[in-house]
C-alpha cells in the first residue's frame, strides 16, 4: 500500500498526482493504469490516499421504506466522498443499531431529514436512496480533509453519526472531525460500537438541557424512566459517576443489570402502578428523563420538586412526527403550539418541561471517553450479529424489552 498527499479534487492536478506516483515509488506501468482509474472516478471523490481508488463498497440498503424486507445487501453501494475540508472517511470495524434505525426503515423522519439534508429543496423526492442505517460506529480512519488537525489516518475512532447522513451498516462513512472521537484503547470496536448515538443524545439531554454537569450532580435525586435499553443503562452510569442519587424504572428481570449499574433504587413497573410505588419512596426528584413517552408525561411531572428549579425532561417527542404527517412548515407550527402550551403548563406548577434531543459531538465522547477509561462507564451490549445478519439484527431490535445495545460486527478489527 503506497500513501500518496490528498488532494481535493478541485485542486488536484495531473502534475500533483505525477509526482506523488513517482515519490511513492510506483513504476510507469501501475502508474499508467492509476492514472486511468482514478480519472474516470474523480468527479465522484477525492483521490483516494491508498492504492487502489475504489468507487464502491458493500453495505446494507434500503431503496424505499417498508418493514425487513427493504433490507438489501449491496456489493456497490456507492464510497463516501469527502465534499468538505474537514470530514474523513471512517473503515467500519462494528455499528450499533438503535430504535431510531428501525423506525428509519419504516419511514420515520423522511420529511425532517430530507429537509436536513436538502435545505434548499432543490433535489427530488427520493434521492435519500439507496439509504445506510446505523447511527453508531467504531472503526479507523482511512482518510482526512485538508483541515482534519485532531485526527490522522489509522486513528482508532468512535462516533454517533446524524440521522440526515449515510449510516454505518457498511465498510465506510463519510463523517465530520467535529462528530468524531478518538475510541477508548479499553473498549474494543464491538464494545465502542454500542456507545456513542446514546451517549451523546444522554449527554444532551441532560447537561446541554438539564444543566447537569460532575459538580452539581452530587446533591441531586434523578429518576431514570425506562432504565434498561441503550439510553437508560448509559444514563445510570453517566450519573453515577457523578454521584447522583439515581431510582430506574424497568422490568423485573432488568433489575440485577441496572442495579449493577449503581442505580439506589430500583422500581419494576409489572408490580403495580409506578407512580404509586414511587411515591411510596418519599421524596421528590430534581430532575427526570423519560424514555418511554406517552403516558407518563401526564403523571411524571408531579413527582418533580415544585419550585425548586427541578426539570422533566422526555426524550419522547412530537417534532418528526408531525413533519411525517402534516409536511416540515405545518408540523414545526403544530409542534410549537404543543410545546408552548406543556411548557407555560407545568411552569405554572413550579417544574420545567423540557423536550431532548440526539445531538452528534465529538468534544461530548472526548468526555464520556474518559470516564470510559477510568473504569466508571461500560459497554452494555446485548447481542452481537456479523454483517451477513443484519435482517436478524432488526428483526431482534423490533422485539423491544432491550437489556444493552445490539451490534453488528462489519469486519474484523
Amino acid at each position: 500500500m503506497h500513501a500518496f498527499p490528498l488532494y481535493p479534487k478541485k485542486m488536484c492536478s495531473i502534475g500533483h498526482f505525477a509526482k506523488a506516483m513517482v515519490f511513492s515509488g510506483v513504476r510507469k506501468g501501475q502508474f499508467a493504469r492509476q492514472m486511468k482509474a482514478c480519472w474516470r472516478c474523480s468527479h465522484t471523490r477525492l483521490f483516494s490516499a491508498t492504492r487502489v481508488c475504489s468507487s464502491t463498497m458493500t453495505a446494507w440498503v434500503i431503496e424505499k421504506y417498508g418493514s425487513n424486507e427493504v433490507l438489501r445487501f449491496s456489493k456497490d453501494a456507492p464510497f463516501p466522498v469527502i465534499n468538505y475540508p474537514n470530514e474523513v472517511i471512517v473503515k467500519v470495524f462494528a455499528a450499533g443499531l438503535n430504535p431510531i434505525d428501525v423506525s428509519m426503515r419504516g419511514g420515520h423522519g423522511a420529511a425532517t431529514f430530507s429537509m436536513q439534508r436538502d435545505p434548499l429543496n432543490v433535489l427530488q423526492s427520493g434521492s435519500e436512496f439507496p439509504l445506510i442505517l446505523g447511527r453508531e460506529v467504531s472503526g479507523t480512519i482511512m482518510e482526512c480533509g485538508l483541515d482534519v488537525k485532531y485526527f490522522r489516518e489509522g486513528d482508532e475512532v468512535w462516533a454517533a453519526i446524524p440521522p440526515w447522513k449515510q449510516g454505518s451498516l457498511a465498510e465506510f462513512v463519510v463523517l465530520s472531525a467535529n462528530e468524531v472521537s478518538h475510541k477508548p484503547k479499553s473498549m474494543t470496536h464491538t464494545e465502542a460500537a454500542g456507545v456513542p448515538y446514546v451517549a451523546t443524545t444522554v449527554w444532551s439531554a441532560l447537561v446541554n438541557t438539564g444543566g447537569l454537569t460532575e459538580d452539581n450532580c452530587a446533591t441531586k435525586r434523578i429518576l431514570v424512566l425506562g432504565g434498561s435499553g441503550g439510553v437508560g443503562t448509559f444514563a445510570i452510569q453517566l450519573l453515577k459517576a457523578w454521584g447522583a442519587h439515581v431510582t430506574v424504572t424497568c422490568s423485573r428481570d432488568a433489575q440485577q443489570l441496572v442495579g449493577a449499574l449503581g442505580a439506589d433504587c430500583v422500581v419494576d413497573y409489572t408490580a403495580g402502578p409506578v407512580k404509586d410505588q414511587l411515591e411510596a419512596l418519599g421524596g421528590k426528584f430534581d430532575l427526570i428523563l423519560d424514555t418511554i413517552g406517552g403516558q407518563t408525561e401526564h403523571w411524571a411531572p408531579g413527582l418533580l420538586k415544585p419550585w425548586s428549579g427541578s426539570t422533566y425532561i422526555t426524550l419522547v417527542t412530537p417534532f418528526v412526527h408531525n413533519a411525517d404527517v402534516l409536511g416540515v412548515a405545518d408540523g414545526m407550527v403544530k409542534t410549537a403550539a404543543l410545546w408552548t402550551s406543556r411548557v407555560f403548563k407545568h411552569i405554572a406548577k413550579g417544574v420545567h418541561y423540557r423536550w431532548g434531543f440526539f445531538a452528534a459531538s465529538g468534544p461530548a465522547l472526548d468526555e464520556i471517553g474518559a470516564l470510559v477509561q477510568a473504569g466508571q462507564i461500560q459497554a452494555v451490549v446485548e447481542e452481537t450479529f456479523n454483517f451477513p445478519r443484519v435482517p436478524e439484527a432488526f428483526q431482534r431490535m423490533e422485539k423491544g424489552h432491550a437489556r444493552g445495545k445490539t451490534v453488528v460486527q462489519i469486519t474484523q478489527g
